[in-house]
């Protein structure tokens, strides 16, 4: 028996796609003020540059976690009044909300991690039945510009978030300095404006946008009472791993070295550019944070570039297809991110930047538009987690493995590790040659 929805979805207005996507703005506040300012504030409170990585390993197993179950639960989920993937979003908003007014009030580093925890399995709660909802509302012709609008609203989020501690320093003179070991005030202030617009956001999407029911209730409803129970959940969730689509398993490698290279990136920057490019190791000393700011800064311009490129990535796809414009955009990204290693003045930083917001634009938007097109739409929800597993296991791959890589082989140089993300996303780039789009007329 399988749920029955709308077996043809109606166009869907811009206004319709803005508000739809909306809540990605908060979402990605909050996850932009976390890749930019959690290595510093575990550097802080006292963490050595190679154990980064390791206290990193919080933020992809929660997502490891959460994310196929969430997407079990929202499969298989319906209210009158709240939908489907609806609760969800308003759940996980709640709750990072209090993370992100938490972090930067841990007093010690295992707070800071246990809330990076609490903090990352929140916004991953929100965010996979995002995913889903698009691939839900969505005719197969509008995927990729929905996930299109949700990139522009990823990148106008990050942008603002990034720079928060910046704006903070030299528009309101608030001290970036820290005190007695604790977490400076613009990063404070950054969190907390973080919260308020991760809820705010999410809530405008909640109220404005609408699901449309599944088409025949009683199947619904009998399908779902043939799923409960806590053993049945877990059998489907590992099930689901015999059961991936071919597409899904072919874009299951090119994740794998794309998001590699970005976990790298996340860890690494802002002590490579505190060493590479301010001439310190202290992160105690107002060089680090200065080195800091910076690097929230060459983070807004990469997700500033990332908005823009959101929406020419579907035209240029319509053009020629959606996996060249893919490896393109991966290719171009791993180079800039590679040349990082041989930058030592921190305007000159901002240029790999462009090159990194063309591939995080590419990487936010291709693959869930090509999985979209391949996926059965009663299991979107599920499949849409369980991809999130080749999003995570990189992550964590990389938190157990790049610390010691890097005392091994690098000389226990962050900067040199920038040249390995490069590498990885680039391969990234070349592995999207075997991937097959089902899709790819209608895109």
């Amino acid at each position: 028996m399988q749920m029955q929805f709308p077996p043809i979805k109606p166009r869907l207005s811009f206004w319709q796609l803005w508000n739809m996507s909306f809540g990605f703005f908060g979402i990605q506040f909050g996850f932009a003020l976390q890749n930019a300012n959690t290595s510093r504030i575990f550097s802080t409170l006292g963490a050595n540059a190679d154990d980064l990585p390791l206290f990193w390993l919080a933020a992809p197993v929660t997502g490891l976690l959460v994310q196929p179950v969430i997407g079990y639960l929202s499969d298989n989920t319906w209210h009158p009044f709240w939908g489907r993937r609806r609760p969800f979003f308003f759940l996980g908003a709640i709750l990072a909300t209090v993370a992100m007014f938490m972090m930067p009030n841990s007093s010690s580093l295992w707070m800071a991690v246990f809330v990076l925890w609490m903090m990352d399995a929140s916004i991953n709660v929100s965010m996979e039945p995002f995913r889903a909802f698009v691939g839900d509302k969505l005719h197969p012709a509008q995927q990729t510009s929905g996930f299109a609008m949700q990139t522009f609203f990823i990148g106008c989020g990050s942008v603002i978030a990034s720079l928060l501690p910046t704006i903070f320093t030299e528009w309101f003179n608030v001290s970036n300095i820290p005190v007695n070991g604790g977490i400076p005030d613009t990063v404070r202030y950054s969190f907390y404006a973080g919260g308020l617009a991760f809820i705010g956001a999410v809530s405008w999407t909640v109220i404005t946008t609408r699901e449309t029911a599944p088409q025949d209730m009683k199947a619904f409803r009998a399908e779902v009472e043939q799923r409960k129970g806590t053993l049945t959940a877990l059998r489907e969730i590992f099930k689901g791993f015999t059961t991936m689509p071919r597409t899904m398993v072919q874009l299951a490698s090119v994740s794998f070295f794309s998001w590699l290279a970005l976990f790298t990136m996340w860890v690494n920057t802002t002590p490579a550019v505190a060493e590479n490019v301010f001439g310190t190791v202290d992160a105690q000393s107002a060089a680090f944070q200065s080195a800091g700011n910076w690097v929230g800064v060459m983070f807004a311009v990469y997700n500033g570039v990332s908005a823009i490129a959101a929406f020419i990535l579907p035209v240029i796809a319509r053009r020629t297809n959606r996996k060249m414009t893919h490896l393109a955009c991966l290719v171009i990204g791993g180079i800039s991110l590679a040349s990082i290693f041989f930058i030592t003045q921190k305007e000159m930083l901002l240029i790999p930047m462009v090159g990194v917001g063309i591939a995080w634009a590419s990487i936010l938007t291709v693959p869930y538009a090509i999985l979209a097109g391949a996926l059965p739409a009663e299991r979107m929800g599920f499949y849409m987690g369980v991809f999130n597993f080749f999003v995570v296991i990189p992550q964590i791959i990389g938190g157990l493995i790049l610390g010691p890589i890097s005392a091994a082989l690098l000389g226990g140089r962050p900067v040199a590790t920038l040249l390995l993300a490069g590498a990885c996303m680039a391969i990234g780039g070349l592995l999207t040659v075997f991937v097959t789009d089902k899709g790819e007329q209608t895109a």
